[in-house]
């Protein structure tokens, strides 16, 4: 199979990692588990609802909302934050480098500077640090199948794709 005069084209999704969330999430955790336990009456007390109870488990119900829909709420609010002209982008995947093209401009990424590659069932993710990655979908890619764009990646980064 020849990959050199090829190019693949996918629309890539940029998505910022990050390790707040899951700090966020079990300080949540916590955060409710006290509410909970605190409105909760203790012995052989009823429960009384005053002003301060009824607070107190708005706000353990808003944080639980929260922290369900935690990822839905960011992509969201980092959709709306997207400056006009980025929503998509068509890349070009080449032996050399790839190259990403928004209404904005286009801008090319070297392969050297991936860290890590992951798959999974319907994405590729390609980690360039801690905070950063790109994510392809795999529905949207055409110029050659899967499995060509998978060893193509494999060959050009010098890295094994891990399956998440």
């Amino acid at each position: 199979i020849q990959v050199n005069p090829r190019s693949y084209k996918c629309e890539v999704i940029t998505y910022c990692l990050n390790d707040i969330g899951r700090r966020s999430r079990v300080f949540g955790m916590i955060v409710v588990i006290l509410a909970i336990l605190l409105a909760l009456p203790l012995g052989d007390e009823t429960i009384v609802f005053d002003f301060k109870t009824i607070v107190t488990w708005l706000v353990v119900a808003a944080l639980l909302l929260v922290l369900l829909f935690e990822d839905r709420i960011n992509g969201y609010i980092a959709r709306k934050r997207m400056l006009p002209g980025l929503e998509k982008a068509n890349v070009t995947f080449t032996t050399e480098a790839y190259c990403s093209e928004t209404a904005m401009g286009s801008s090319q990424f070297m392969y050297k500077n991936i860290t890590s590659l992951a798959e999974t069932d319907d994405y590729f993710v390609f980690l360039f640090g801690q905070n950063h990655a790109q994510i392809y979908g795999k529905k949207s890619i055409s110029g050659g199948s899967i499995e060509e764009f998978r060893k193509m990646i494999c060959d050009v980064t010098g890295k094994e794709i891990e399956k998440i």
